[in-house]
């Protein structure tokens, strides 16, 4: 059998980084220097701390070196290798200066060899970032071990005094096999063992034995444990490997990934090196070449990024982004700043990664590791395999794949009907036939492009009732997708640099398809009651899925997205056969994908003006249906947490609202019926409530309450109500709830109404440095206020976060009752900015309009959001003398869109321009400052 474990020291990679180079670690000279240390003199505590400044310095000295060199050469992989290299020699020194100094070796010296000393894990490998830990294997013979156990410890005890953090096992042969054939983890550290020191006819014991009991007839096992764990770290991290800020180490298309491959096909294939996978026939050359390509990026990057924090830092964050873009090279240009070029080519690498995932897995289900593989496991019933009449395609084990590797030369058709045949079947596709489809992207051309039978067979695939998320990305993967559709292939891995989405712009679009399907098939349940019956009523369901799918594919241009989609939609549509009627509703919704959301976030939906504004702008009952379901689908996709029952309902009031006046105009009729629903539904959810008592809670509440709250604020409302019905003069009542699966904190006041109510609430959170993202406001008609903000979660335990939100509840009491006052409480927090300018730039806006209401100048104020800024914004409008009477708060990311509807002390609309640019101008500035609070 050959060899699994490592022969040779000390570094295993393809290229050579450290021979190239003088030593980062001169062991002669530290040898030299710890014997003058230690002449004529017994070991002392000066001695021991005078050791460990040698070594620390030694260390410094090589990692500075290997820091110099990625700067300068920037070959992450290089670094990595030197690293390990610096922590081979300096375990080495270590050693030597414990078997000379504190524990010699015993008789002939023999004994100092009883301790062979491996690197395991990813210490293994030979390649280590500057934050990781390492990982040691302290191999000990029986007939030495008491002397040995000594070695280690004070092996271990230097390593700790240098600061490193080091992961160990102190075992023998025996009890390294009998651990490994128990636990796949401590089996994977060993497939990595790489000799440093000591007697390496014992290392050869282990390694021989390794191979022979344990890895042996144990392929299929290792596989699926590998796998399963595989499965169970990207869960962890995050499904997509099209997350905007992603681990680079254990996320999907992350390093681990890389790793994984290696330590499955070295196990079933028992190689030593990565460049022996071609030799086994599982890569081709180019293939391998993209191995080495895909690490030696992600090592560059993660090294970069351990430098940068001073620690094992693996999640590539905003903040970091735009340092590494900067510290890669990378620049602005073409409409892209740097640091989106920098992640574009992260996520183009993340897909290499997981094209080599494929073939890989595929390769293991020839040899019978592992199952095979479903496009959809979710699909109902199979019927038998409709392959098209071309007898170009065939099945082989239970994959779609072609027939040979010339269906492509002679039909390029057939690179879009593959997919088709894929989706039509329910079928996985076959990596070989992935693999032909990669070397013909060529034949994808104008010619292709413009043939009448691909555009329709692509149409199917888009609008299919079966699983059009899951064939669209597979024909994204491929390469297929980005040159059919050209204006697609612009922003795959395009990643928007904000807090709001979460996905790459390319992976948001499809996510965006799929909700339509799953809305359709009906697989979210209860979500989206309305949706599910909107949708089938719809005459143009191509129209909308095609709108989702181009509804930002103009992004990363410098002129707006959605008019510069227009143009893309007149252009694509007809070249998919649709009529020049169903091509304009396309590229109307595409221009006007943003504004049902916008309107039902940051409009006040009981203004009549907000409701025939939009209806102007919709005209038609189709389009709102369209539009409706577009903006569910569009919202979903942006992430998790971005839709939720608040959303819902907005959206939800706004569509009926908008519906009553396209159908006629009879909204006080419909909406006193929705009303009465409403009512009736409280009525039966509070059972233990007399009819007068409810008669009498419900008449106080405004009509668009009813309209704008789900059942369950509606039955929060009514207990807390209830509690301030003892006092004739009620004092504010407060809730509050966490909301982990949106990763906020619910706070509800009701209290009497009052101008500067909502400043208060904003205060206290101010002071207690709580970021809101989310507002909801009523007021009921005998003056009392139903307020409930929403802020970001700061705890990962609920009762934590619980704790927080009580402090700042009795803060909103304490300020109301005349306790404290709010101004000083927020300025003895300092700067409260918690988002870096350097991070995210977002040029402050305000605009003021008279036209968007009957009774009320609305003002929207958008910036760069911060914990405080609410508190500042509604303090200076009520030092501006302007009684707000509703606020629309909405946070997207990093960014605050905030929407006061405001009048004058008298009431009136705020008319003249001096005064809107003196209000214009100190909102502004609320931008330039930390806090209200200090001025």
């Amino acid at each position: 059998m050959s060899a699994i474990l490592e022969k040779t020291p000390p570094v295993r990679r393809r290229r050579g980084p450290v021979a190239a180079h003088a030593p980062l670690i001169d062991r002669a000279a530290l040898r030299a220097e710890l014997k003058a240390l230690h002449a004529g003199d017994r070991l002392n505590g000066d001695t021991r701390k005078n050791v460990i400044a040698l070594f620390r310095a030694a260390l410094e000295r090589g990692r500075a070196a290997a820091y110099e060199a990625l700067l300068n050469r920037g070959d992450g992989l290089a670094c990595a290798g030197q690293i390990a290299h610096i922590e081979d020699e300096l375990i080495r020194a270590i050693h030597e200066y414990v078997t000379t100094y504190i524990h010699l070796a015993e008789g002939d010296g023999a004994s100092s060899k009883c301790c062979v000393i491996a690197a395991v894990g990813g210490y293994g490998r030979a390649t280590l970032a500057p934050g990781s830990d390492i990982d040691l294997l302290f191999l000990l013979s029986d007939t030495s071990r008491a002397y040995g156990e000594r070695v280690v410890e004070a092996v271990l005890y230097v390593l700790w005094d240098l600061g490193q953090k080091v992961g160990h096992s102190t075992r023998s042969v025996e009890e390294c096999l009998n651990e490994a054939k128990a636990d796949m983890t401590i089996r994977t550290s060993l497939l990595e063992a790489r000799f440093l020191l000591g007697e390496r006819s014992l290392f050869e014991t282990l390694r021989t034995r390794f191979e022979r009991e344990i890895v042996a007839g144990t392929a299929a096992e290792f596989v699926a444990a590998k796998l399963a764990e595989r499965d169970a770290r990207v869960a962890r991290a995050g499904r997509s490997r099209y997350l905007v800020e992603p681990n680079v180490k254990e996320g999907k298309g992350g390093l681990r990934d890389l790793n994984t491959l290696f330590w499955i096909a070295k196990y079933v294939y028992q190689v030593r090196e990565a460049a022996d996978l071609v030799g086994v026939g599982l890569f081709s050359r180019g293939e391998y070449k993209l191995f080495c390509r895909c690490e030696e990026f992600l090592w560059r990057v993660r090294c970069h990024l351990h430098f940068l924090t001073g620690r094992a830092e693996e999640r590539l964050t905003f903040d970091h982004q735009r340092q590494i873009a900067s510290l890669l090279g990378y620049s602005t240009r073409a409409g892209l700043a740097s640091v989106e070029r920098f992640m574009k080519h992260y996520f183009l690498i993340a897909k290499d990664i997981g094209d080599l995932t494929a073939i890989v897995c595929a390769a293991l289900e020839e040899k019978q590791a592992k199952p095979y593989a479903e496009l959809d496991r979710f699909r109902p019933g199979r019927r038998t395999p409709d392959l098209a009449s071309t007898g170009d395609f065939t099945i082989e084990n239970g994959r779609v794949t072609v027939a040979g590797p010339e269906v492509f030369a002679r039909d390029p058709v057939n690179l879009i009907r593959l997919f088709w045949v894929a989706d039509r079947n329910g079928l996985a596709i076959h990596p070989d036939a992935t693999r032909f489809v990669t070397l013909s992207l060529k034949r994808v051309d104008a010619k292709l492009r413009a043939n009448v039978e691909a555009n329709r067979l692509f149409l199917g695939i888009l609008t299919s009732r079966h699983s059009p998320e899951i064939v669209l990305r597979l024909m994204n993967e491929a390469g297929v997708l980005g040159r059919f559709v050209p204006e697609f292939g612009r922003i795959v891995a395009l990643m928007q640099f904000n807090m709001y989405h979460h996905y790459t712009v390319d992976e948001h679009l499809l996510r965006a398809v799929g909700n339509f399907s799953d809305i359709e098939q009906n697989k979210i349940r209860g979500e989206h009651s309305l949706a599910g019956e909107v949708l089938p009523s719809i005459r143009n369901r191509t129209a909308v899925i095609l709108a989702l799918f181009l509804h930002d594919i103009a992004k990363g241009r410098m002129e707006d997205h959605s008019l510069a989609g227009t143009a893309v939609a007149h252009a694509l549509c007809p070249r998919l056969g649709l009529s020049p009627a169903d091509t304009e509703t396309v590229a109307w919704l595409v221009e006007n994908h943003l504004i049902m959301s916008d309107t039902a976030q940051r409009r006040d939906l009981s203004d009549h003006k907000t409701i025939t504004t939009f209806a102007n702008r919709v005209q038609t009952l189709e389009r709102l249906k369209m539009l409706f379901i577009l903006t569910i689908c569009d919202i979903r996709a942006v992430g998790p947490g971005v839709w939720n029952n608040w959303k819902s309902e907005l959206l939800r009031t706004l569509y009926w609202e908008t519906q009553v006046v396209l159908a006629g105009g009879h909204s006080t009729v419909d909406r006193k019926r929705r009303v009465a629903q409403a009512r009736a539904e409280l009525r039966r959810a509070l059972p233990t409530w007399t009819d007068l008592d409810f008669e009498a809670y419900a008449a106080r509440l405004p009509q668009p309450y009813w309209l704008k709250t789900d059942l369950a604020q509606k039955l929060l409302h009514a207990k807390l109500s209830n509690m301030t019905e003892v006092d004739e003069a009620p004092a504010p009542v407060t809730h509050i709830a966490a909301d982990r699966d949106r990763g906020v904190t619910a706070l509800t006041v009701i209290a009497p109404d009052h101008p500067r109510l909502l400043s208060i609430i904003a205060g206290a959170c101010a002071a207690a440095a709580a970021n809101i993202v989310d507002a909801q406001a009523f007021t009921t008609t005998d003056g009392m206020a139903l307020d409930t903000i929403f802020i970001s979660r700061a705890f990962d335990f609920d009762e934590d976060e619980l704790r927080r939100a009580a402090k700042i509840a009795l803060t909103i009491e304490r300020a109301m009752a005349g306790e404290i006052r709010l101004p000083d409480l927020v300025a003895a927090k300092g700067g409260l900015s918690t988002a870096s300018p350097e991070t995210f730039r977002h040029h402050p806006e305000v605009s003021i309009d008279n036209t968007l209401s009957n009774r009320f100048t609305v003002v929207e104020v958008s910036g760069l959001d911060r914990p405080g800024l609410l508190f500042d914004l509604t303090t200076t409008l009520s030092r501006l003398n302007l009684n707000i009477a509703s606020a629309h708060i909405a946070t997207f990311g990093e960014k605050a869109a905030d929407v006061f509807y405001v009048t004058d002390l008298s009431g009136a609309k705020i008319t003249s321009p001096e005064q809107q640019e003196v209000i214009r101008s100190l909102l502004l500035k609320t931008f330039a400052r930390p806090t209200l609070a200090a001025s």
